[in-house]
């Protein structure tokens, strides 16, 4: 019934214009600016969760598609639509705002109209991100989205925000300038940008792999991989709490669905001729920086790194899949990968957005990051540690949590492609449990060590409602992750088909 309306044409410009709407109306009236943007943030997510409801989970296709001429003269449409690779990060686009917006209610006093306007307007470029059918129009938003972030980071930042804005400009303008090249590039070729139209193209190798290149870097650099990851600390450290739950929630995935939705259909034998970089940058992210994630004292370095690696993880799977056939390994095989990689970006969504969350509730009452400066927290915030310590456990991959299923699927379906990428894969396992509890025995436990621990009170309501939500979400996935692959699955059979026809 839900097929024929507008849907996606309203969550992407439901919150732009209700975020312009915030910033022209309440500039001079913070309560206002708050309530209005949680109206709109709230609507946006019930609007999403009734995308969810009316997506008919057994296709393939394209659904909720809209299409109408945009640039006549280039042949560029405003199409959208999305299938069960889209359709969960729209959901969990909306989901991460909803809570951006809450965490900010008491917190954020300068500008809080400006503050909340730039967050509703990054939520309708990132929905167009992932709805849009049409390679012009997916690219206006992937650009877009850097003008919000830049203002979120360079305003409400900490003291090197200037140097992080920079950096993250800089890294993310100039890999997606290169993919703009290709693009128009295919344009020329299939003679038109219709996103599906250049799944046909039958491009030789030596094409095909400067195409792939070209997008390769734009999409490495969102994830972030190795080597070009180190705009990722710095722009977490100094954003605010919100700018870091949407960079590592949101921001990322633009990446790993890059890959997805380009890389691997468009060029697939250049895909797997260049499997090995890929497979090799994503293993240096599992162990590499899981071990620089080990060294941090900073709890945000901390994070932000561990996102790299369990991004690295995501990126192992989707290339995985050229091995894991070459390997004797089924197309089943084949298909798990995808799905585990697919689970790992949704659950990293909802734990990394817990985790900065939780990084902003300290931060709020003792305005420092400093793991030395913790110690005993347990003692004065038990509900707190109690959040805190699931969190950490779901980022380390505990069964019965969300971060569990992705990573066993991948692990389980890499061991079809050769035993060496299942056991350095499982590092990260490993790796994850000793800087989570490493973090968790410096912050949360023992003995309380200084007068501001000692001061510390416990969450209020608000911050009950933010963690409450993201624990419930995260241990029901894990525990039954059925809605999520359900979804997925036609979708990405239907994509390891056209990946797979390489001759």
């Amino acid at each position: 019934m839900l097929q024929g309306w507008p849907l996606l044409s309203l969550l992407i410009w439901l919150p732009i214009v209700g975020g312009v709407g915030v910033l022209l109306s309440s500039q001079n009236n913070p309560d206002r600016a708050r309530w209005l943007g949680l109206g709109v943030a709230g609507l946006v997510f019930a609007l999403a969760l009734a995308l969810w409801g009316g997506f008919e989970a057994g296709t393939a296709g394209m659904q909720f598609v809209e299409r109408t001429a945009w640039i006549d003269a280039f042949g560029i449409d405003y199409a959208l639509g999305v299938d069960g690779i889209a359709m969960p990060l729209v959901v969990l686009t909306a989901f991460a705002t909803l809570l951006v917006v809450i965490a900010a209610w008491e917190v954020v006093q300068y500008k809080p109209a400006q503050y909340l306007a730039a967050f509703l307007i990054m939520e309708g470029i990132m929905i167009g991100v992932f709805s849009a059918l049409d390679a012009i129009l997916f690219y206006v938003f992937f650009e877009a989205m850097l003008i919000p972030m830049f203002l979120i980071i360079g305003i409400w930042g900490g003291p090197n925000r200037i140097y992080a804005t920079l950096k993250f400009f800089l890294y993310t303008f100039l890999g997606s300038v290169m993919m703009l090249v290709a693009l128009i590039y295919l344009r020329t070729e299939a003679g038109s940008f219709a996103i599906a139209d250049l799944y046909g193209l039958n491009l030789p190798l030596g094409t095909q792999t400067l195409v792939f290149l070209a997008f390769l870097a734009a999409f490495a650099v969102k994830v972030p991989m190795f080597p070009v990851h180190t705009w990722l600390p710095d722009a977490h450290v100094e954003a605010p709490t919100g700018g870091s739950v949407i960079l590592a929630a949101i921001t990322l995935k633009i990446g790993g669905y890059g890959f997805l939705r380009f890389s691997l259909p468009i060029t697939p034998e250049a895909s797997l001729a260049l499997d090995w970089l890929l497979i090799g940058l994503s293993l240096i992210a599992v162990v590499y920086i899981g071990l620089v994630a080990m060294v941090q004292a900073d709890l945000k370095k901390l994070i932000a790194y561990s996102s790299i690696a369990h991004m690295g993880f995501v990126t192992l799977a989707f290339f995985l899949i050229f091995r894991i056939v070459a390997g004797g390994g089924t197309e089943d095989s084949a298909l798990l990968a995808l799905q585990g990689g697919m689970v790992q970006m949704i659950s990293h969504g909802f734990v990394s957005a817990a985790m900065f969350l939780c990084v902003g509730v300290l931060y709020d009452r003792m305005h420092t990051r400093r793991i030395a400066d913790y110690g005993g927290v347990a003692n004065r915030m038990p509900v707190f540690a109690g959040f805190f310590v699931l969190f950490a456990m779901a980022n380390a991959g505990l069964p019965g949590t969300s971060g569990f299923v992705g990573e066993f699927m991948v692990i389980l379906a890499s061991f079809q492609a050769g035993f060496w990428y299942a056991a350095v894969a499982g590092l990260t396992l490993i790796l994850g449990a000793a800087y989570s509890l490493w973090m968790i025995k410096r912050v949360v436990y023992g003995p309380v060590n200084n007068e501001a621990v000692e001061a510390l009170s416990d969450i209020n309501r608000r911050e009950l409602v933010l963690l409450g939500g993201l624990a419930a979400v995260i241990v029901l996935f894990g525990v039954y992750p059925a809605p999520l692959l359900d979804v997925m699955e036609p979708s990405l059979n239907a994509l390891l088909r056209i990946v797979l026809a390489t001759p």
